[in-house]
């Protein structure tokens, strides 16, 4: 009788394994890397009450890893200052000066994000590290909104959506013109799209 029972015992157990690896299977980590035709980082910052300063930056890469049955992620970004483009060249070149971004000093600004926020299966927050003109800080980007899709065109899964955030520039000491009156706080709008790899 005892050996009748041991095969059940053992199928039991091998059941109960595999279904355990199953559910660790499913929960995995994808990474998505930086699409940069579709992925933009936009800053205005208001122009003594007058009109709003607008500017991106160009050259950027980076990317996404999610795992959104554990609601956990991480995300890179990194922008090349000298790809500052605000549509007037004498501008751009006053921003890539020690005045303000010291971008020959300063070449790359990054944001490391870690703490993510879930509503379902899409991201609502990514808050990490955004370093900037050497000097980093704690900050948040909520998504105004967020979604995964197959993308016709490339043929693989896409993730992406558009936050935002706004900065304190004197955190990383630009603060050009502030004691002529002009604005500490400036608004980031980062466009996002990622391809799975």
């Amino acid at each position: 009788m005892k050996l009748a029972t041991l095969p059940s015992f053992a199928s039991v157990t091998l059941a109960c394994a595999a279904l355990l690896g199953l559910g660790s299977a499913q929960a995995q980590t994808v990474r998505y890397e930086v699409e940069p035709t579709h992925t933009f980082a936009t800053f205005e910052i208001d122009h003594f009450g007058a009109s709003m300063n607008r500017g991106r930056f160009d050259r950027k890469e980076g990317f996404i890893e999610l795992d959104r049955k554990a609601k956990t992620g991480q995300f890179e970004l990194t922008f090349h200052i000298g790809s500052v483009s605000t549509g007037t060249p004498d501008f751009d070149k006053h921003l890539l000066s020690a005045d303000i971004f010291d971008a020959g000093k300063f070449p790359t600004a990054t944001f490391k994000g870690n703490q993510f926020v879930f509503e379902g299966d899409k991201v609502r927050s990514v808050t990490g590290q955004l370093t900037l003109k050497g000097k980093s800080q704690n900050v948040t980007f909520t998504a105004r909104q967020f979604n995964c899709y197959q993308s016709p065109m490339l043929k693989a899964e896409v993730c992406g959506g558009d936050f935002e955030t706004t900065i304190d520039r004197t955190a990383f000491g630009l603060d050009y013109a502030v004691n002529m009156g002009m604005s500490k706080s400036v608004r980031i709008v980062a466009q996002i799209e990622a391809v799975r790899k």
